[in-house]
């Protein structure tokens, strides 16, 4: 299954295939896709509940490799056929997981990361943020319950369909009457598409996670659950402690103040922004070399 390879005539080809400009540019463009697309990969599997067993299999991969080098044909046997089988139960053991990427990449808009985003857009995510750090301080003053998700990339239609439908600005004002115990819209989640308030009492998927702290209510089960099937961003605003809390890829942070908020969803919102603007603007130049 492992073959040894000659490391000095794989350099001398790859030196020889970039010998002209073109090749060059395509070789790095080539590497910086690749190099993307393994960093996300990386991201998602640290994400997963199954991150220790699949440990376990890169243990057993590097075993299998090692025993290839050394020629120990017995070794070499014997992991090789484990790999076959243990390709088989990965499918098995982590369909929830795989379930969860084909769903992302058959919702987000691919084609967003090489759109350049710009500087107004920045200001007006800015903007929203700021209107959502002080509606969350009032209320966590206030001890009003709330739920605010953010969406991203990942389109989050089916659950904004749940509620009532609306087209507002986001403001504090807003957010605040909206989360006013007893009203008809408190329950359930305000969902934040760019700088849109498009729904409010909307009903969000609620996490399955057994490690899940029992202090815990609907809300933040709710803000947990829409961030492990999307991309989305969920804040949370808790009516018996008026503790703040932030969901994202799954994961929670809770007893937020005001600052670490806004920095939270600036680092989520503003900053990956950025980064998908000046790798988009790279890609164009080396295209634009290339033609």
């Amino acid at each position: 299954m492992f073959n040894q390879i000659d490391w000095l005539e794989q350099i001398k080809y790859f030196s020889l295939e970039l010998s002209s400009p073109l090749a060059v540019i395509s070789a790095i463009i080539d590497i910086a896709i690749v190099s993307y697309l393994v960093y996300k990969l990386m991201i998602f599997v640290k994400e997963i509940r199954a991150w220790s067993l699949l440990k376990g299999v890169l243990v057993i991969v590097l075993v299998a490799i090692v025993s290839s080098l050394l020629g120990l044909q017995i070794m070499t046997f014997l992991f090789s056929n484990i790999l076959t089988f243990a390709a088989l139960s990965i499918v098995v053991l982590f369909q929830p997981e795989i379930r969860k990427v084909l769903e992302r990449l058959g919702t987000s808009e691919i084609t967003h990361f090489f759109s350049n985003t710009g500087s107004d857009e920045t200001l007006k995510t800015t903007a929203v943020v700021e209107e959502i750090v002080k509606a969350c301080k009032n209320m966590s003053e206030q001890y009003i319950g709330a739920l605010i998700v953010i969406e991203k990339s990942t389109k989050i239609g089916e659950f904004i369909n749940t509620g009532v439908q609306m087209n507002a600005d986001v403001t504090r004002e807003l957010l605040e009457n909206i989360f006013v115990p007893k009203t008809p819209l408190h329950d359930g989640a305000v969902i934040i598409r760019k700088d849109k308030i498009v729904a409010a009492a909307c009903l969000l998927p609620l996490t399955d996670n057994p490690n899940l702290s029992t202090e815990l209510g609907m809300r933040h089960r709710g803000g947990l659950g829409i961030t492990e099937v999307s991309d989305g961003i969920a804040v949370i605003v808790s009516e018996e402690s008026g503790k703040i809390s932030y969901a994202s890829n799954g994961g929670l942070v809770r007893n937020l103040n005001s600052d670490s908020l806004r920095k939270a969803l600036l680092m989520n919102l503003v900053k990956e922004k950025k980064e998908k603007t000046k790798i988009s603007k790279i890609i164009g130049k080396a295209r634009k070399n290339v033609e």
